[in-house]
């Protein structure tokens, strides 16, 4: 039973400590693996900001054509849906290119829209007036943002996981009498790493979504620290709390097996 929970333990360490080492060792690694995803948000906080120009003030512009163009726009709403169709339409033009570029490691660009976007770059996008010029400005300082919490989400998740598997470990050695109470923390361990390598393999747009900064990601980090909480209480309070968890499923099960607090 300890050679088996050293095993899961040492497997988890190596997964996810691999694949956080990457997020630092290989550039470029974490947009190759999320380019879907980044693509996907790129394209749905683009619309977003297409849609929000709704109620733009064009009127305060000193191009006297522009002013003419504002209030016929003030008019005929019909005409403000049509400019943002447009703009619509031809934003996967927009994003090829943008995204193209940003991709290039290389390119000083990424440190300019980086740094642009942390300025609030996006708020220069304050009239249709300027929106043709901007929108790509707009795509690669958003496409910077979203690549960096990417890449802050995942090392965070990775991390996480690798050090609740090391805690594994260490328990397994430290509480040697624990090793049958560590096996439900590892259980349920070994259950989420498989389904999250399901997910890499198959369905990497879902894996992303869950890590990036959202409540499911904030949900997983609440998983993660029900596990801490069983590894404390096997630690520091006898085990007792996990010791009546499985008991329970034992009971339940039917089978006349149990434990002791260790």
């Amino acid at each position: 039973m300890k050679i088996s929970l050293r095993i899961i333990g040492l497997l988890g360490v190596f997964i996810f400590g691999f694949f956080f080492v990457l997020t630092y060792g290989v550039p470029g690694y974490v947009e190759e693996v999320g380019k879907h995803f980044i693509k996907q948000e790129l394209t749905d906080t683009t619309n977003e900001k297409i849609d929000s120009l709704a109620e733009l003030n064009l009127a305060k512009s000193d191009n006297k054509v522009v002013k003419l163009a504002a209030k016929i726009l003030e008019k005929n709403q019909q005409e403000i849906a049509g400019v943002k169709l447009q703009l619509k339409n031809d934003l996967h033009i927009k994003l090829a290119a943008a995204i193209s570029e940003m991709r290039d490691l290389d390119c000083e660009c990424r440190k300019k829209y980086e740094q642009w976007y942390k300025e609030g770059f996006e708020a220069q996008i304050t009239s249709l007036e300027k929106i043709n010029e901007r929108l790509s400005d707009f795509i690669k300082g958003k496409y910077m943002q979203i690549a960096n919490e990417l890449k802050r989400d995942i090392r965070i998740f990775t991390l996480s996981n690798a050090m609740i598997f090391l805690l594994l470990i260490l328990v397994s050695l430290f509480k040697p009498r624990a090793v049958a109470h560590l096996f439900l923390p590892a259980i349920l361990l070994t259950i989420s790493t498989t389904i999250i390598a399901f997910f890499y393999i198959f369905e990497q747009n879902w894996l992303m979504t869950i890590i990036y900064n959202n409540y499911w990601g904030f949900g997983y980090l609440a998983y993660v620290g029900v596990l801490f909480l069983f590894l404390c209480d096997i630690v520091f309070n006898y085990a007792r709390v996990t010791t009546s968890i499985i008991n329970g499923i034992l009971e339940g099960l039917g089978s006349a097996l149990s434990v002791s607090p260790c």
